[in-house]
C-alpha cells in the first residue's frame, strides 16, 4: 500500500505546520491540537491517493478505462493465483488502514472516507468465498465479449507504440482468455454452471467475434481487424510502417485470438452437455447462502428474499393503479392487459425497423438529453463538465447485450460518457419509454452521477467506487424527478415512465422468484409478460440477465425507494428550509455509498439546517 510514500507526504505536512509562530501557552495547545487533526486528514488523503494509484496500476484494464496510458500491452490477471494475491493485498491494506489512522482524529468527511475504505476492503476479502460462483462466461459480461469491447472502446492508438501495444494485447488473448476458460472448467467441476440456454448465447457470441477477415474469406472485416485498421489509418506514418503493423495484427489474430476463441467454443459445447435447465442460484452448492450474500451486497440492506418479494408484489399493484388512471386519460377502452398488448403491437409506438429508424431514435434521444440540460440549474448546484454521447450498441454484441447502459468518461477527458441504446430489435425500444430511458442512462441519471463523481474533490477510490443500490436507485429516481420538473407532457410518455418503474418493481418479484422460490425461467418470463407492457423478447432477455446476475436487479427499486423516503423525511423536518438542489448535492456528493451511509449523510444535513 506504499506506506513509505504516504509517510513521506505526511512528514512534509507536519514540517510545514511546525513552522508557525505561537506566543502563548493557550495558543500552543490549540495549534498543536489543530496540527494533529490536519496531519491526520492530510496523511490519510495521501494514503488514499497512494492506495488508489497502487490499486489501479495493478490493473492494466482499469488504467485504460480511466484514460491512463500505462501497461497498454497487458491484460489483467484472471487466475485464481491472481485473486489470492489480491486478497492478500486487501488484507494488508485493511491492517495498514486500521493501524496507522485514528478515526476519531479525522474530520467528518475523512471519517466517511475511512468508513467506506474499511467497508470496501472488508467486502473484497469476504467475497473471496464466492470466487468460483460468477459464471465466467455468460451473455451479459463474459470474457468472450469483454475482450473486443475493451479493445474497441478503451484501447487508444495515438502513436506507433500504442499500435504495438494493441498487437501485444491480441497476442495476450491466448493467456487471458485461456485462463478464463480454465476458471470456467474449475467451476463446472464444482457443479457451478449456468443453465443450458446461457451456453447457446455464449457460443453464438464467440462465433461472432471471430467472423470476417482475416479469419475467413470475406469482404467484411473482423471486429478486431476493422478497429485496428481504422485506428492505425489515422496515424501520421508511412504506408510501409502501417502495412507492417497490420501484418503483425493479422498474425496475432490468426495465431492467438482465433485458436483461443475456438477452444472456448469447444469447452462451452462440452459443458452444455453436462449442465441442466435449473435456473436459480438455489441449485448451486450452498445456493441459499450465496443468494442471501448477493442480496445483501446488491441492496446494502438486510432485507430477506421474502421481504423483497412481498415489496415487489405491493409496488406492482400500486403502479398498475396509476397506469389505469393514464389509460382512462387517453380514452383506451379495455382492461390493463389489453392496453399492454396495444402498446406492444401498435406500430405508432415504434421507429421504423431500418437504419433510418435507428438514426432517428438516436437523434431524438440526444435531443431529449440536450433539452434536459437546459433545466438542470433549478434542481442541481453542481453539474458535470464531461460530455455525453448517445450511441447504438455495436453489432457484434447487440443480440445479447442489455437494453441500454452507460459507460463513464475517461478521467483525463479524452473520452466522453456514453449512453448505449440497443437497437438490434427496434420493437424492444418503444417511443413511449424513450424519455425515461434517456434520463436514466444520461442526464440527470448515470452521466450526471458518474461524471460528476469523477470530477469531485474526494478520494479517487470514492470517485470510482460502486454501491449498486445507490447507483441504480439514483438512475430510477432520475426517471421520476423529470416529472416534477415538467417533463413527460405526453401521457403515453408518462405511462412509459411508469412502465420503467413497474419493470423495476417486477424485478423484485422475479429475481427472488427465480433464485429463492425456484421459479423456472418460463414462469419468470410469463410473470413479466403478464404484468408489464414490455415486449416478450424484452422480458426473455431480462429474465436471462437476472439468472446470471443473482440479486443485482433488486437494487434499483430498493435504492429509489430509499432516496425518495429520505427526501420526504427531510422535507417533513425542514419545511421551508428544504432545498432540492442541496438535497441532490448530499445524495451525490460522496460518490456511490451504501444506503445506510446515505441515510446518515441526509440525517447530518438535516441536523445542520
Amino acid at each position: 500500500m506504499r506506506k513509505l510514500l504516504i509517510l513521506g507526504v505526511a512528514a512534509l505536512a507536519i514540517t510545514a505546520c511546525k513552522g508557525q509562530t505561537v506566543e502563548t501557552t493557550e495558543t500552543v495547545v490549540t495549534t498543536e491540537t489543530n496540527i494533529a487533526v490536519v496531519d491526520q486528514n492530510a496523511e490519510i488523503d495521501a494514503w488514499f491517493e497512494a492506495a488508489f494509484n497502487d490499486s489501479v496500476q495493478r490493473s492494466p484494464m482499469m488504467l485504460a478505462q480511466i484514460g491512463i496510458k500505462m501497461r497498454m500491452d497487458e491484460w489483467d490477471d484472471p487466475s485464481r493465483e491472481g485473486a489470492l494475491k489480491d486478497i492478500a493485498y486487501y488484507k494488508a491494506g485493511l491492517t495498514d488502514l486500521r493501524s496507522n489512522f485514528d478515526r476519531d482524529q479525522l474530520d467528518a468527511s475523512h471519517q466517511l472516507s475511512y468508513d467506506l475504505m474499511e467497508r470496501f476492503l472488508t467486502n473484497q476479502i469476504e467475497s473471496d468465498k464466492w470466487w468460483d460462483y460468477g459464471y465466467p462466461f455468460n451473455q451479459m459480461f463474459g470474457a468472450q465479449s469483454q475482450i473486443p469491447t475493451f479493445m474497441k472502446n478503451q484501447h487508444r492508438i495515438d502513436n506507433v507504440d500504442d499500435a504495438k501495444a494493441y498487437i501485444a494485447r491480441l497476442n495476450g488473448v491466448k493467456e487471458f482468455l485461456g485462463t478464463a476458460i480454465e476458471n470456467s472448467q474449475t467451476s463446472a467441476d464444482m457443479g457451478i454452471m449456468p443453465p443450458k440456454f446461457v451456453y447457446d448465447h455464449v457460443i453464438r457470441d464467440t462465433q461472432n467475434v471471430i467472423k470476417g477477415a482475416p479469419f475467413e474469406k470475406s469482404e467484411t472485416l473482423n471486429v478486431f481487424f476493422e478497429d485496428f485498421q481504422e485506428k492505425v489509418e489515422k496515424l501520421d506514418i508511412g504506408n510501409i510502417q502501417r502495412e507492417a503493423l497490420i501484418a503483425q495484427a493479422t498474425d496475432a489474430l490468426l495465431t492467438s485470438v482465433g485458436p483461443t476463441y475456438e477452444a472456448l467454443i469447444a469447452t462451452m459445447k462440452e459443458q452444455k452437455v453436462k449442465t441442466n435447465t435449473d435456473d436459480g442460484a438455489w441449485k448451486l452448492p450452498n445456493g441459499a447462502e450465496y443468494y442471501a450474500y448477493r442480496l445483501n451486497r446488491m441492496t446494502t440492506t438486510d432485507m430477506t428474499a421474502t421481504e423483497i418479494h412481498d415489496l415487489g408484489l405491493s409496488e406492482v399493484a400500486r403502479i398498475h393503479g396509476e397506469m389505469r388512471d393514464i389509460m382512462k386519460k387517453v380514452g383506451f377502452e379495455g382492461d390493463l392487459q389489453a392496453f399492454f398488448e396495444d402498446l406492444r403491437v401498435n406500430p405508432k409506438f415504434y421507429y421504423e425497423d431500418s437504419d433510418a429508424g435507428r438514426d432517428a431514435y438516436l437523434a431524438e434521444a440526444t435531443n431529449m438529453i440536450d433539452t434536459m440540460k437546459g433545466k438542470l440549474d433549478d434542481y442541481f448546484i453542481t453539474k458535470p463538465k464531461a460530455g455525453l454521447d448517445v450511441r447504438k450498441v455495436e453489432a457484434f454484441r447487440e443480440k445479447s447485450a442489455g437494453k441500454a447502459f452507460y459507460n463513464r468518461p475517461a478521467l483525463d477527458g479524452s473520452r466522453p460518457g456514453i449512453y448505449y441504446a440497443n437497437l438490434y430489435k427496434i420493437t424492444d425500444m418503444p417511443k413511449y419509454q424513450m424519455e425515461a430511458l434517456a434520463y436514466h442512462e444520461g442526464i440527470p441519471g448515470h452521466h450526471m452521477q458518474f461524471a460528476l463523481t469523477q470530477e469531485m474533490d474526494i478520494p479517487k477510490f470514492q470517485r470510482f467506487g460502486s454501491a449498486t443500490a445507490h447507483t441504480e436507485g439514483w438512475g430510477l429516481y432520475s426517471e421520476y424527478l423529470p416529472k416534477e420538473m415538467g417533463f413527460y407532457q405526453d401521457p403515453y410518455s408518462d405511462f412509459g415512465r411508469l412502465a420503467m418503474e413497474l419493470w423495476r418493481a417486477a424485478r423484485l418479484v422475479v429475481d427472488t422468484g427465480l433464485h429463492d422460490k425456484k421459479w423456472t425461467r418460463q414462469e419468470a418470463i410469463d410473470y413479466l409478460v403478464t404484468n408489464t407492457p414490455n415486449a416478450e423478447n424484452d422480458c426473455l432477455k431480462a429474465i436471462e440477465r437476472y439468472i446470471v446476475m443473482p440479486g443485482q436487479a433488486t437494487a434499483y427499486k430498493i435504492g429509489m425507494i430509499k432516496i425518495l423516503d429520505l427526501r420526504e423525511m427531510a422535507k417533513s423536518k425542514l419545511g421551508d428550509k428544504f432545498d432540492i438542489r442541496e438535497y441532490h448535492e448530499v445524495i451525490l456528493g460522496a460518490g456511490p455509498v451504501p444506503l445506510d451511509v446515505l441515510e446518515q449523510r441526509v440525517n447530518n444535513w438535516v441536523a445542520s439546517k
